[in-house]
């Protein structure tokens, strides 16, 4: 096949177009992979050397199916294709010293992440109750992002919550350089820097990629601008793919002024607009571009489809959430007398908490499902318990996992032992590891704790010394650790799925071991370490996708069902930036309703069950943007059909121009309403979701910045209107 065969016009201008900058706005379906996968077999069909182009996507699942369709176009081999977290752990392998690590460094995910703060928590006596450690971690995560390091973090603390997260991004930034360790932020944050400066990495990779082709570019941050800006700032071949009407990542650290200034930046870039959609019908894509045209933060473009009209989006209106489940249910029961396979059917939520109402209906009737991107298959226990082994046998500082791994299988070393070890550790300036092998020096450790922390280093001095593929040293391990004996002998009635699962993870590694003949131990914990929720996605079997909107990005199915569409749900509320996150919220809205093929269901709830308590709720604002004539009602278990409020104005309201005022006792708390945003002591600023009761029994929801929902009685709350 030609590499502009079955190509449209649009698709060939950006294809063909060789030097400068190039902005590609590819709205939902119009074909984008193709033409990047196109545009890399067309470049090195001009004479452009195939390592002399980067491409850089934002999943591993993409970046594979990238390669494959290069392969085929004739492609040769040499082409970086890549997600930016993968380059940049390659660039600092290759150039570890420039930020003072050894090349074997471990890439912590968001997991391990979460751990390691945790524990720096508890070693400041900061209250991980009332400072969540997930918490803690978004916002050192949006400060990498935004490339503010940890002294400059502390210098702009303002709140007590950015304050304890200061003191707790600087005890974690130490841990990880201790444990030779990096988080995803980190990979980006230490090349953006290293490209903002004047340096021999600089030049390096500079030299080497003339054409840089990012996907995806409404999502990147800022650290992932500098590092795009940079890497082309010689040739200027920067080729940006993405759609801003796509940009729904904005919670963590996404910048849609990136694409959205591509040509201010780049006054000479070449603009094509991709807006033929080969996915949905007519009536789907409709109702998807009145949505967004509600939207200010886009750039001008018309969608069109040569697909047939199609049938009409069914709204479905429910009592409750149980209801709306059941509703669902009645409906794909509908769709299979049809023709259509659990497999060609997928349910959307805006939060992971709206999946149990699904589940507990969908067990009930035996309906086959998966639930994409929660637990997945490298969180589980086992494996991490594995990886752990895996990680410390190549980098032996990593003391995370150690700790992970020094008694597990139990060997009698016990907390009391750990805590004596660690604080021998850090006292002495040791890692775990060399403490063990040092452990007979510290003083009243007992003696059968000292003989269980030899077996221990006698243990992994063993495993060091394995030999073989990856897939043996894994299997080895899982053997010699004691590992497989322990769960095979354990009372736990799901360790049969355990030992199927450490088997799994054998033939995992033994097919990256074929995917990559001269792949290497540490690389395949840099790819486990690197894989995403949607990585692990598999298509093709015949169950039902259950899976949050954000989830979705990248996907597409024959029939989609957009559920809770309500006010203060999707759109979810916001106590920060309420009109920005809005536009957020309609995008994410946009890109639900984009990923359905043939068939579109909405729905909402007249009431549904939030923070414990049966709330009342307002359809979406949404729901009344999508256009009558492609709306058809459906009835919901007796229901009447729902008709959306006339006007529905932002609900809760947000930023009152309220002077402070203290709660004293229970003749004011009446003045508190749904949607005013608060001053805590303790907690800081908040917006109230929810209250019940009156006078002295009245107590409100609050979702506090940083710390997440309080239930508080407002006679003794102490708060103040904001």
């Amino acid at each position: 096949m030609g590499i502009l065969d079955d190509c449209t016009p649009a698709q060939v201008e950006a294809i063909t177009h060789m030097d400068g900058p190039l902005l590609v706005v590819a709205g939902a379906g119009s074909g984008k992979t193709r033409v990047i996968t196109r545009r890399v077999a067309y470049l090195i069909e001009q004479g452009v050397r195939p390592w002399d182009i980067l491409a850089i996507t934002f999943t591993n699942k993409a970046a594979g199916e990238m390669k494959e369709r290069i392969a085929k176009l004739g492609g040769r081999r040499g082409v970086w294709v890549s997600t930016f977290h993968s380059m940049c752990a390659r660039m600092l392998r290759q150039f570890s010293d420039a930020i003072g690590y050894e090349k074997d460094f471990t890439i912590y995910d968001a997991g391990d992440s979460a751990n390691c703060i945790r524990e720096c928590m508890k070693r400041l006596e900061i209250n991980t109750e009332h400072w969540p450690p997930r918490s803690i971690q978004r916002a050192i995560s949006n400060a990498k992002n935004d490339m503010i390091g940890p002294e400059e973090f502390a210098n702009k603390a303002g709140s007590f919550f950015e304050q304890n997260a200061a003191r707790v991004y600087m005890q974690y930034q130490a841990a990880l350089e201790q444990n030779q360790a990096l988080d995803f932020d980190d990979l980006l944050f230490h090349v953006a820097k290293l490209v903002s400066s004047e340096t021999d990495f600089l030049e390096h990779w500079r030299a080497r990629f003339n054409y840089v082709l990012i996907d995806e570019y409404q999502d990147t941050n800022h650290a992932q601008y500098l590092i795009a800006r940079e890497l082309a700032a010689k040739h200027r071949n920067i080729c940006a793919t993405g759609d801003p009407d796509q940009s729904i990542y904005g919670w963590r650290g996404a910048d849609i002024s990136n694409i959205l200034e591509f040509v201010k930046e780049y006054p000479d870039a070449k603009v094509v607009k991709l807006e033929e959609n080969f996915r949905s019908t007519k009536r789907i894509l409709k109702a998807a571009e009145q949505v967004i045209v509600n939207n200010d933060e886009r750039i001008d473009r018309a969608l069109y489809t040569n697909s047939d009209e199609g049938t009409r989006v069914r709204l479905i209106a429910a009592g409750d959430e149980g209801g709306e489940a059941e509703a669902v249910v009645e409906q794909i029961d509908k769709l299979r007398a049809g023709g259509y396979s659990y497999g060609n059917v997928a349910i959307f939520y805006r939060t992971n908490a709206q999946s149990r109402s699904f589940e507990q209906v969908l067990a009930l009737e035996g309906i086959p499902y998966v639930i994409v991107g929660t637990v997945e298959f490298y969180n589980r226990k086992e494996i991490k318990d594995i990886l752990a082994y895996l990680r410390v046998l190549v980098n032996d500082r990593d003391n995370l996992s150690v700790q992970r791994i020094i008694n597990t299988p139990p060997r009698g070393i016990g907390t009391q032992t750990q805590a004596g070890l660690q604080a021998w550790a850090r006292e002495n300036h040791l890692t775990l590891m060399d403490a063990i092998g040092r452990c007979k020096e510290i003083q009243g450790m007992p003696s059968r704790a000292l003989k269980a922390l030899g077996k221990f280093g006698k243990l992994m001095e063993t495993l060091g010394a394995l030999s073989g593929s990856v897939a043996d040293i894994a299997k080895q391990t899982i053997e010699k650790s004691g590992y497989l004996d322990w769960v095979r002998a354990s009372k736990d009635t799901a360790k049969e799925d355990r030992d199927r699962n450490l088997g799994e993870l054998v033939t995992a590694a033994a097919r990256y071991v074929e995917r990559t003949p001269d792949g290497t131990l540490r690389g395949y914990l840099e790819e486990v370490a690197l894989i995403s929720q949607i990585d692990e996605y598999q298509d093709g079997d015949d169950r039902l996708s259950l899976m949050t909107v954000h989830a979705a990005k990248g996907l597409e199915f024959p029939v989609v069902f957009i559920t809770g569409l309500e006010e203060g749900l999707f759109p979810l509320q916001s106590q920060n930036d309420p009109l920005g996150r809005l536009q957020e919220e309609r995008r994410l809205c946009y890109v639900a309703i984009t990923r359905a093929q043939k068939e579109l269901f909405i729905t909402c709830a007249a009431q549904r069950m939030r923070f414990g308590m049966t709330m009342p709720a307002l359809p979406s604002r949404f729901i009344r943007e999508i256009p009558e004539e492609v709306i058809e009602k459906l009835t919901a278990f007796g229901l009447p059909a729902f008709e959306p409020e006339p006007e529905l104005s932002i609900s809760p309201r947000y930023e009152r121009a309220v002077a402070p005022d203290v709660v004293h006792g229970h003749e004011d708390v009446e003045t508190f309403e749904l949607g005013q945003h608060v001053q805590h002591p303790t907690f800081g600023r908040g917006e109230i979701i929810a209250r019940s009761g009156s006078g002295s029994r009245s107590t409100v929801l609050v979702r506090f910045q940083g710390v997440g929902v309080k239930r508080l009685v407002l006679e003794h709350a102490k708060l103040q209107k904001v």
